[in-house]
């Protein structure tokens, strides 16, 4: 079992850099000693500590120190989010907004002159954004149904629609915003400012999870950008495609680094707890449950690194990454709700972490792509055929 992480059964951290390792290593202390204490009182206040934004930005993980300006591989940035999702879904989930999903947005969807203007910025947090998809009336079925529009008007663009679900969007400076373009009926995007004259933002209340992450609803009325706003290599939704298949690889990661966090948190439950005069954990009903919640993250794992490992061979398939967004997010509900079960009444407080991790759960088996896109995906791919319509 490897010694840096106690829930990584065969080893696959060893892959890593001793260099990566370290950064890794520095990003736990931060975790560890000014996150975790707060996320418990935070998530039942259903708000975002900001106190633990300045140390996660100050720790430049995006470029760290260690590499000596290497290029960090994808492993590190997998291992980045399963040791954030292994502390909370939403502090990863929030982390990946700009380092994730709107980096790649830019970078993916920008021109190479965008990409090399705003990329140093995305990475220091000079620049923050989200990435504003999914609207009101349509999740799944957004690539047929996208109603936000824009308009060419001169030398810039009118955008007029909403988008639902934009976490961390209060904070951003600027919303990734997908829209249909009135004239040809193809999806562009655009680097709208959150102060826009026509943006309007609304905190998403009463979730039961990812408490701690700021969702918002946002209504776009009569928004003017320049041409130089718009991410010139999106002009398709097939360009769309190609980027979502880069976020859920992102999302497989922190769905089994949800796994890790609710799997080690009831671990030291069942080791502290006594029952009947006994250890919980000395129970074969309890050893059953925690070799079955070790088995879910070791195979989710083993997924995410070998795809990581083919998308930087340059094997980029739309079917691998869903495959392994709705397998680790399927594994994930499972090991869950066996460490809320064998941590029984207690696993519905906060106090002992398990019922953050089983709420939050929800939230990640849905973004990004549902189960069930995510299986026809796959079955498309398998068939020749999609059975989407």
């Amino acid at each position: 079992m490897s010694g840096f992480y106690p829930s990584d059964q065969y080893g696959f951290s060893t892959l890593l850099t001793e260099a990566e390792l370290a950064v890794l290593g520095r990003l736990r202390k931060v975790l560890d000693k000014q996150v975790q204490p707060l996320l418990a009182d935070y998530w039942e206040r259903g708000e975002f500590p900001e106190e633990i934004v300045s140390p996660l930005i100050g720790l430049d993980l995006m470029d760290p120190e260690e590499l000596a300006g290497a290029a960090p591989s994808g492993l590190y940035g997998g291992f980045r989010n399963f040791e954030l999702a292994r502390t909370d879904a939403s502090v990863a989930t929030w982390y990946n907004a700009q380092s994730g999903l709107f980096r790649t947005a830019v970078n993916l969807g920008g021109s190479a002159e965008q990409a090399a203007e705003l990329d140093p910025k995305i990475r220091s947090f000079e620049y923050k954004g989200v990435f504003a998809l999914t609207e009101p009336g349509h999740g799944s079925d957004i690539a047929g149904g996208l109603e936000t529009s824009a308009r060419r008007e001169g030398a810039g663009w009118v955008i007029n629609g909403a988008k639902r679900w934009i976490g961390g969007a209060a904070a951003a400076d600027a919303l990734a915003v997908f829209a249909r373009d009135q004239a040809d009926g193809q999806v562009k995007a655009f680097l709208v400012p959150v102060d826009a004259p026509g943006v309007a933002l609304a905190k998403i209340h009463r979730k039961t999870s990812l408490r701690i992450m700021q969702n918002a609803d946002i209504t776009l009325t009569d928004v003017a950008v320049p041409e130089s706003a718009r991410l010139q290599n999106v002009n398709s939704f097939k360009d769309v495609a190609s980027l979502l298949r880069n976020m859920r690889s992102d999302v497989a990661w922190i769905a089994t680094g949800v796994q890790a966090g609710a799997y080690e948190a009831a671990l030291r439950y069942v080791t502290e707890r006594r029952q009947f005069g006994r250890p919980l954990a000395s129970f074969q009903l309890i050893q059953e449950k925690l070799a079955v919640m070790l088995a879910n993250l070791t195979a989710s794992l083993g997924m995410v690194v070998r795809l990581t490992q083919q998308q930087e061979e340059g094997i980029y398939k739309d079917e691998n990454s869903a495959l392994a967004k709705m397998f680790t997010s399927a594994r994930m509900r499972e090991t869950v709700a066996l460490a809320r079960e064998v941590a029984g009444g207690n696993g519905i407080t906060l106090d002992t972490d398990v019922a953050r991790f089983h709420a939050d759960a929800e939230a990640v088996y849905s973004y990004e792509g549902t189960h069930e896109i995510n299986a026809l995906i796959v079955g498309r791919a398998i068939t020749g055929t999609g059975a989407f319509r």
